[in-house]
């Protein structure tokens, strides 16, 4: 499978980005990690004065065929109801996406049952109802992969063409962070107990049973570590491949990515996989309650924007750091410089 080119960060636009960050009317560095986050969304975007006006959250959803395991305290019925949900605005996601003033993007890539065709606002990509069980073999074939990752980024470019400047990466799947530990457990080399946590709230020994699980899972399939489409066949889930293909898409485009949590963080490792550059493109949005996610953003190099306590997923950690990177595009375009204000610097 062939994947789109991702462009060289532009040096050129960062480096402007921060000489203007330096002359502007403070003491040079003294907004911290704001003025950083300027300077990265310049070389991504090639634009030494950036703008993040834009913004939309994509959220996939999928069912998993481990969730028959007993690894989620919520039943696998509750990935379609919620699904309804976010179309009827009624979602922690729909409210935040309010607020930052972003637009939200549902996508049936993989529940387990079947929505009406003409039930608006969904996007119907439906590559099969839900994965196998990945504890008795592979989640999914090649091709469902295969074809689960192109609808990620044939959404992304659908997307990118009405206009989006930032994207969020969200999700929907009950049992979701089993195969996303599954994944963090083999492309960073941990056991399974270092990166797996109670995902919906399961008790200690439901904790114990899901990393069992994940253990016969990873041993039974022998997912390749060094093959990031082997890892996602054998134990990933397809909105994990839908969001890789998001932000494959996405940083072809020099779109910035906002990394929700655990779940595409688990999604943020197939796709650097698959096109080690994407990782240029990545913000992470959050430090999760999720263990895993720790390792995976230890792993890419991620240092999170917030630290609430957060494990919802859907999106919501992404969209409230969108706030955070809208504060430093705007610190950078609309602050005055010492010579602009005349104000006398420290020289």
């Amino acid at each position: 499978m062939n994947y789109p080119t991702i462009p060289a960060i532009d040096i050129n636009a960062a480096k402007q980005a921060k000489e203007r960050q330096n002359n502007l009317t403070k003491p040079a560095g003294s907004l911290g990690r704001l003025e950083e986050i300027s300077i990265q969304l310049a070389g991504m975007k090639a634009d030494p004065y950036p703008r993040v006006d834009r913004k939309a959250v994509i959220v996939m959803a999928a069912d998993h065929g481990v969730a028959r395991e007993g690894v989620s305290a919520f039943p696998a019925e509750v990935t379609q109801q919620m699904v309804l949900n976010f179309l009827n605005g009624g979602a922690a996601i729909n409210v935040l996406a309010r607020q930052a003033g972003a637009g939200v993007f549902i996508v049936d890539i993989g529940v387990a049952a079947d929505f009406d065709p003409s039930l608006p606002g969904l996007l119907h990509r439906k590559v099969a109802r839900g994965t196998r069980n990945m504890a008795g073999g592979p989640a999914m074939t090649g091709e469902e992969a295969e074809k689960a990752l192109t609808c990620g980024m044939d959404v992304m470019t659908q997307i990118a063409k009405k206009g989006i400047d930032l994207v969020a990466t969200g999700d929907m799947g009950i049992g979701n962070t089993t195969p996303s530990s599954a994944i963090a457990a083999v492309m960073t080399g941990l056991p399974v107990a270092k990166v797996t946590g109670r995902g919906t709230g399961i008790d200690d020994d439901a904790l114990a049973h899901k990393i069992k699980v994940i253990e016969q899972a990873i041993a039974l399939n022998q997912p390749d570590p060094k093959d990031a489409l082997d890892v996602l066949c054998k134990v990933g889930g397809l909105e994990i491949a839908g969001l890789a293909g998001v932000m494959i898409a996405a940083a072809a485009r020099r779109i910035p990515v906002v990394v929700d949590g655990f779940i595409s963080a688990a999604a943020a490792l197939i796709a650097v996989g698959l096109a080690p550059d994407v990782h240029k493109y990545l913000f992470g949005a959050h430090k999760s309650v999720e263990i895993g996610q720790h390792a995976i953003h230890k792993h890419l190099g991620i240092i999170p924007l917030i630290d609430l306590n957060l494990r919802l997923g859907e999106g919501t950690g992404a969209v409230l750091a969108f706030h955070l990177i809208e504060a430093a595009s705007r610190i950078l375009r609309e602050m005055a410089t010492f010579a602009e204000a005349g104000v006398s610097d420290k020289e």
